[in-house]
């Protein structure tokens, strides 16, 4: 299994679904559906506790899908979402600790940045590939057309409050790879296992590039 970058985890889709799983047992039916509306990216957030167990899962029963782990706070859970499989790692923002130790982890770690300062941060370390959170409140569009000139070489994956009907805007901008997106699959629907409804979504969200 070759070693992702973060530009290629960037560049797998032009949304990268952001999911909540309650039920570990969902994780499969999930990805299946995913994959077969043409997204082969999944960001798992560690935000409950089958989070873990539902990335197992779909590295175990859907290799094809490329699972990272989201809401990464530490480096205890960057370990973890490395031992259950994720082949990235994303966070909401980045810890001077954390940063560190992820510069030597064996998949890419994409840190959140909220302002110039800590994207100088990042770039010290190394990091030139960014989740920009939350997106809309910081801005969105506007601040990512301004954050172009002073840091051309960053890209950037936008998440947070971003809408179907606003991806494209952001799509459209050169620092931009991919946007962040729960829309796509929404914990409601994913308890309610309402695959139709995620398989539209899904859809839609992979036409949009």
């Amino acid at each position: 299994m070759n070693k992702l970058s973060a530009e290629d985890v960037l560049k797998l889709s032009p949304v990268m679904p952001v999911v909540v799983i309650e039920d570990a047992a969902l994780a499969e039916p999930l990805a299946r559906v995913l994959l077969a509306a043409g997204i082969n990216t999944i960001e798992v957030t560690l935000r409950t506790p089958a989070a873990l167990d539902a990335i197992k899962a779909i590295t175990k029963s859907a290799p094809e899908m490329i699972v990272g782990a989201g809401t990464v706070l530490n480096v205890k859970d960057l370990d973890a979402a490395k031992e259950a499989g994720a082949r990235y790692a994303l966070s909401p923002g980045g810890t001077p600790k954390l940063l560190k130790a992820a510069r030597n982890a064996p998949i890419p770690f994409i840190p959140g940045v909220s302002t110039s300062s800590e994207i100088m941060r990042g770039l010290d370390q190394g990091y030139t590939h960014f989740k920009l959170f939350p997106a809309e409140q910081l801005g969105g569009v506007s601040t990512l057309k301004a954050l172009a000139g002073p840091f051309p070489s960053v890209r950037f994956c936008p998440t947070g409050s971003i809408t179907p009907e606003k991806a494209s805007a952001y799509l459209a901008l050169d620092n931009v790879l991919c946007v962040g997106g729960s829309w796509v699959a929404s914990a409601k629907n994913i308890m309610a296992q309402d695959w139709a409804a995620i398989e539209t979504s899904a859809k839609q969200a992979a036409a949009l590039r």
